[in-house]
């Protein structure tokens, strides 16, 4: 008789490894997640007043090169053809974002043309002589001058991390792409859109499986006493947690929303703005009826305004800070070994994932599991 599987968290990363569990494994497998829904961070659902889809846990938009991710997820769902264009306030005015040939230009009251815009801005990025970034400011400042990085980059990243960019570390900022052009979209992937019917009804179909068992409203750490030492745990909660904080707490950042509805079709013509003013204290405002133009929606709309905040261990953790002690203290909780425990997800191994790739870690994993 198989060992039985156990998976903590109903998210991205352990959905996809229940229903490869159940699909290819042909093994039954239970998964438990302490919110009343499936989904994690990516569930969505609909406004009673408006009729309008809101994700619960703020934006999130699928985008991946990668076509064995694309053809897997999309067994679960249609597609839209949503592309993200981004767009930031700062000082009264609004702006293409990611930065651009746009954004460049009206930035500076300027008319150039991309060479001269990539000459510019590389002049302006060899003012301070940064030859190797050691945090997130240098990196940003290597890449695109001070000004545009105190305009649209520091204001933004304190309110977000509630750190000095000089604390984090660069890679956080190519996450942000740059251009000498006008093209807009934020993210440069093959494949981008929104589940046709929503990320809820998505992940319905993912763990709609005879040999998948899901338990809502389940705390690991109120059953953790309970589960056969046999079975095997595939843990997608904060690691930290998992271990009773024995080594320390790790920081994360989570988020607050503030809901507004208007009496109007449309609030800001956008899906997503952020706001890189140091002095306004949200650091984005979502309008959801944009994410689903294909949609007829009439009358009222509902945007979310997002503040970000530390977590404390009472909070539901979103985002891993990124500075050498966090990195120091993961990796000392990494090489505890735990017989019959598998971390994974954005919280189990403290890493900042896009959906696409905690899809792709799931799957590899899966490979490269033995199964026993």
């Amino acid at each position: 008789m198989s060992r039985p599987i156990l998976i903590v968290g109903a998210g991205m990363f352990g959905s996809v490894m229940a229903e490869r569990i159940a699909s290819q494994l042909k093994r039954p497998v239970t998964v438990i997640d302490k919110r009343p829904h499936i989904g994690g961070n990516c569930w969505s659902e609909i406004d009673p007043e408006t009729g309008i889809e809101f994700h619960k846990y703020g934006p999130h938009i699928f985008h991946t090169s990668n076509k064995e991710v694309w053809d897997y997820i999309s067994q679960f769902t249609e597609w839209n053809n949503y592309q993200h264009h981004g767009w930031t306030r700062y000082q009264g005015k609004v702006y293409s974002l990611p930065i651009n040939l746009q954004t460049i230009n009206a930035f500076y009251g300027k008319n150039l043309s991309p060479e001269q815009a990539r000459n510019f801005i590389a002049a302006e990025a060899a003012k301070e002589q940064i030859k190797e970034p050691q945090n997130l400011e240098e990196k940003a400042v290597s890449l695109i001058g001070r000004p545009l990085y105190e305009a649209f980059i520091r204001g933004y990243t304190i309110k977000q991390w509630e750190k000095d960019p000089r604390e984090l570390a660069p890679e956080i900022i190519t996450r942000l792409p740059v251009r000498f052009n006008y093209n807009g979209r934020y993210f440069n992937d093959r494949w981008e859109g929104i589940p046709l019917d929503g990320y809820g009804k998505m992940f319905e179909r993912m763990l709609d499986d005879p040999l998948i068992t899901v338990r809502l409203n389940t705390d690991w750490f109120d059953i953790r006493e309970t589960v056969p030492s046999e079975a095997l745990v595939i843990y997608t909660g904060p690691i930290d947690r998992f271990f009773d904080y024995r080594l320390g707490n790790l920081e994360w950042r989570t988020v607050k929303f503030e809901k507004i509805r208007y009496d109007i079709p449309d609030f800001q013509g956008a899906a997503i703005v952020n706001c890189s003013d140091a002095d306004i204290s949200y650091t984005r405002t979502s309008e959801y009826r944009h994410f689903h133009p294909e949609r007829s929606i009439l009358g009222k709309t509902v945007v979310f305004n997002e503040y970000s905040y530390f977590s404390s261990n009472d909070d539901d953790p979103y985002y891993p800070i990124s500075t050498e002690r966090n990195r120091s203290m993961y990796n000392s909780y990494k090489k505890i070994f735990i017989k019959n425990v598998i971390f994974g997800g954005r919280l189990g191994t403290y890493q900042y994932l896009d959906m696409d790739k905690a899809v792709h870690n799931a799957l590899h994993d899966f490979e490269a599991l033995q199964w026993g």
